[in-house]
């Protein structure tokens, strides 16, 4: 079936059937596998390698490189967020054991900014007015559509990345052939969701069971498979926005949700990797792990003991620098503070004392 532009894709959702939706949005099916493997945790994890012969299994005789994409606005929050991340990338993408190609960072603003010299950037649409109702994420997956429409990727595979994510170490590619790589989260639900999630995925299409427990970011994915799923991931989000249920339901997350089931709606089900990423204060440390995803504010005593919830005597919280950069030097956490949030602040203020113009750019 010949790929539907980006326009008619925005027009179906707006203006046709949810029957119909289905019909020009799903692709193919790919079937999915049931494998299922425990880790040390005894946490659930997909493991489609289990399939292949035990001589084959995680065999690598070269590397597969893939290319880092993180959409953005061009918000001073998130600017200085995309410096950090864009040093680290490069700080980490020639060491041993990396498989980091190429990097951009998608702007959906629709017009070029002033770090366009300084990180790799490709400039894309927003949403029409109005259509994001004021949840600006759901310019992500309208901005891969576009992205991958136009962009000539040497790379064969893409991670999808965001901007308060640092490279805390070389970074190999975790996919394995058409099963996409991605971190669970523990918030992603699709059991405990099934009466909602159905309105987007029918009982046609197989178990709930089917959709993963992730969000786009991080995943690793071969870009013809990211470039099935990004438009019936655009499709479902608006769809989800749409629907005050689901709004209500899903709230921030929905964007996510709408990822994972588009995923299974064209079959591709993904390898769960929880050394993927750590998410601070609650993840204590950054061993064996690849990415620091900074999203949760750390706030403490001088004790060193979690005020989670309450403003404390020391902390980082990117949402308290909305209009600028955090200022050079932030102060270390007391002792006692978990290594991933100390490591999290050495990184944020290496960068800092690197980067040109950090204060005024």
């Amino acid at each position: 079936m010949a790929r539907a532009s980006p326009i008619l894709l925005i027009c179906l959702v707006l203006g046709t059937s949810f029957a119909t939706y289905n019909l020009v949005t799903m692709i193919i099916h790919y079937g999915s596998s049931e494998n299922v493997a425990t880790d040390d945790g005894g946490g659930l994890f997909f493991d489609p390698i289990i399939e292949m012969p035990e001589h084959v299994k995680n065999r690598k005789t070269s590397k597969v490189l893939f290319h880092v994409a993180l959409t953005a606005t061009d918000a001073p929050y998130n600017k200085w967020q995309c410096r950090i991340m864009y040093y680290w990338y490069k700080k980490q993408r020639g060491l041993p054991g990396s498989e980091m190609g190429g990097f951009t960072r998608i702007l959906h603003s629709g017009k070029a900014d002033n770090l366009m010299d300084e990180i790799p950037t490709a400039v894309v649409d927003p949403l029409p007015a109005g259509l994001d109702r004021g949840y600006i994420v759901l310019n992500r997956p309208w901005a891969f559509v576009q992205w991958l429409e136009k962009a000539k990727i040497e790379e064969e595979y893409i991670l999808m990345a965001e901007p308060d994510h640092v490279f805390v170490r070389p970074l190999p590619n975790l996919a394995f052939g058409e099963h996409p790589a991605a971190f669970p989260f523990f918030y992603i639900k699709p059991n405990e969701n099934e009466k909602i999630v159905r309105k987007f995925y029918p009982e046609e299409n197989g178990p709930v069971t089917n959709i993963d427990p992730i969000g786009n970011s991080p995943v690793i994915i071969r870009k013809d498979l990211i470039s099935k799923i990004a438009p019936t991931w655009m499709n479902v989000s608006l769809k989800m926005k749409q629907d005050p249920e689901t709004d209500k339901a899903f709230g921030w997350v929905l964007e996510m949700y709408a990822y994972a089931v588009a995923s299974a709606l064209h079959g591709v089900r993904h390898i769960l990797r929880k050394d993927f990423m750590l998410q601070p204060p609650w993840d204590l440390e950054t061993h064996n792990k690849f990415i620091i995803h900074y999203t949760y504010g750390c706030d403490y005593n001088l004790k060193g003991e979690l005020t989670y919830g309450k403003i404390g005597e020391w902390r980082f919280d990117k949402r308290s620098h909305l209009q600028g950069p955090p200022p050079k030097n932030l102060p270390l956490p007391p002792p006692g503070v978990p290594e991933s949030v100390v490591t999290l602040v050495k990184m944020v203020n290496e960068a800092s004392a690197n980067l040109p113009n950090w204060d005024t750019l």
